[in-house]
């Protein structure tokens, strides 16, 4: 019928064709990152085949893996968008996410061939959803009060994000030092202040927290090394001659001592804004962008330490730091905040020398020095504690922690259990389906560990009905054990956004009937 009207180059999928592509999609895209569920889950090899690119990253990150596959798929890209969404928010639980929403359409799949309507089990699904989140608080402690007992939290939640990560042999140390630098930010939750910094050689238990703020950048020749009580003017200029910068522009001399003067003009401007930078008072001048021969000799004479080329996040963090202004013209100094640190000094890193601020006015700041074996090692070790450090942080913001290990799921899904017993109708098999998909997480940690998935979770289930309540899996010995003792623990922020993010996407993927592919619109010819 469309076909009268539509144009050709759109497509139009209807019915149980559309529904079946959106699930197959989802699904699939769920499977991808199933494997990597859990302190047990394997690595992914991610290989760029651009004609310029073909370097590899290995991890386990749900939401690394998600952003580097190429989709088609509408559904699909859902799922890769709210596996994006909950790394940006929380940090953690972007494989969980993913999975949970597909285990829910696999269930709804079966729910539509027996002829139940889509948004009866949304309606379901609501039902569920709200019971379970109402479990998922009840559940919830709070130590905040406790400076001790919070910190003791914040270890558990940091070892048990790093569990299913690189670093997790190494997790106690890396737990120590994510928390220490979250804790110094005294509750500004502002990661800018935290700087990672990667270098290639010895051990990851080589990393260390430095106190104070690493720049990964030079010392101009012949400049002082180190100065105390800096007064630090941070700009974005260009520091090369001052040329004509007017696009095709030409200029016609009919002798050389003409070149001679124009080069004279171009070196006493230059001179002039280095006289203006000097008179704000500044003893270090760092500068976003390069900075040629004549302003850096300019600067050594007057005893003005120049770093050039600290890039744009550099530059932007500098003044998070040290509580100045990044400045592009100089001629109101007395308009100009510039910041303020201790001592700045050159130190050396492995085999490298790394420029440090101590003392800044700011005093959260620290860096995270990262050492390991190759570039690839780094990088997913930085993955891993960027997670670490973006759920302490939103612990920090929300206090509240559960118990890991699969409890929490199945803590959700026998209070789901419960309200289905009293509920009518066929919103009632819709509900029971949503309990039977977060039981299937916990299925999946065990399976990729390589235990009896079914035995382990009936072992469960029957712990949480005789009342166990903080019981759940024990991955390092194939049993179910007390979460509490084994110091198993997640963030209620990270958890409440998984059950909720991945249900309402979910349903968003259910109440689809028709897919429309639209061509773009042809270019008329001679425009």
């Amino acid at each position: 019928m469309e076909a009268a009207f539509i144009e050709s180059g759109t497509t139009v999928d209807k019915g149980e064709n559309a529904r079946l592509s959106s699930f197959v999609g989802a699904i699939a895209i769920a499977d991808l990152v199933k494997t990597t569920l859990g302190p047990k889950g394997m690595d992914k090899i991610l290989q760029r085949i651009s004609e310029h690119d073909q370097s590899i990253s290995v991890t386990n990150d749900g939401a690394t893996i998600l952003k580097s596959v190429n989709i088609d798929n509408a559904a699909a890209k859902v799922l890769v968008d709210i596996a994006r969404v909950q790394d940006d928010e929380v940090g953690d639980g972007t494989t969980s996410v993913a999975v949970l929403c597909g285990e829910l359409l696999r269930e709804a799949e079966d729910l539509i061939n027996q002829r139940i309507h889509p948004q009866t089990i949304a309606e379901g699904w609501r039902l569920a959803r709200k019971a379970a989140r109402e479990a998922l608080e009840t559940s919830a402690r709070d130590n905040s009060g406790d400076d001790a007992k919070f910190r003791e939290d914040l270890l558990t939640i940091a070892r048990t994000t790093l569990s299913s990560k690189l670093l997790t042999y190494e997790k106690d140390y890396f737990a120590n030092l994510a928390v220490d630098a979250v804790m110094r930010l005294r509750g500004s939750n502002n990661l800018d202040h935290i700087q990672v910094l990667k270098k290639p050689g010895g051990h990851l238990r080589d990393s260390y927290l430095e106190e104070g703020f690493l720049l990964d950048k030079k010392i101009g020749v012949g400049q002082p090394k180190k100065i105390e009580n800096a007064k630090i003017l941070l700009a974005n200029t260009s520091m090369d001659t001052d040329k004509i910068k007017i696009y095709g522009s030409r200029v016609r001399v009919d002798s050389l001592n003409k070149v001679a003067e124009i080069e004279e003009a171009e070196k006493q401007r230059m001179r002039q804004k280095c006289d203006k930078i000097i008179s704000h008072g500044c003893n270090v001048f760092i500068n976003r962008q390069l900075i040629y021969n004549l302003p850096e000799s300019i600067f050594t004479e007057n005893g003005i330490m120049a770093i050039e080329h600290a890039d744009f996040d550099g530059i932007e963090r500098l003044a998070a730091v040290t509580g100045g202004e990044v400045v592009s013209t100089f001629d109101r100094p007395d308009l100009v905040t510039m910041g303020e640190c201790d001592l700045i000094e050159e130190v050396m890193i492995g085999e490298d020398k790394v420029i440090r601020l101590s003392g800044c006015k700011s005093g959260e700041a620290c860096s995270i020095v990262l050492r390991g074996a190759s570039s690839h090692v780094l990088d997913e070790a930085e993955r891993s504690l960027h997670d670490a450090l973006c759920i302490l942080t939103a612990t920090v913001k929300e206090p509240r922690i559960i118990c890991g290990g699969g409890c929490t799921e199945v803590l959700m899904a026998q209070a789901i259990d419960r309200q289905v017993e009293a509920t009518p109708g066929k919103k009632a098999l819709a509900m029971a389906s949503f309990a039977r998909a977060l039981r299937q997480l916990p299925a999946i940690v065990a399976d990729n560990g390589g235990y009896d998935s079914a035995e382990l979770v009936t072992q469960l289930r029957a712990a949480h009905a005789a009342g166990k309540n903080t019981h759940g899996l024990d991955m390092y010995n194939g049993t179910i054990g007390d979460m509490l003792e084994l110091g198993v623990a997640e963030a209620y922020k990270s958890k409440l956004c998984v059950l909720l993010s991945a249900s309402e996407a979910a349903e968003m993927i259910l109440r689809v009937d028709d897919i429309i592919k639209c061509a773009p619109r042809a270019r008329n010819e001679g425009y």
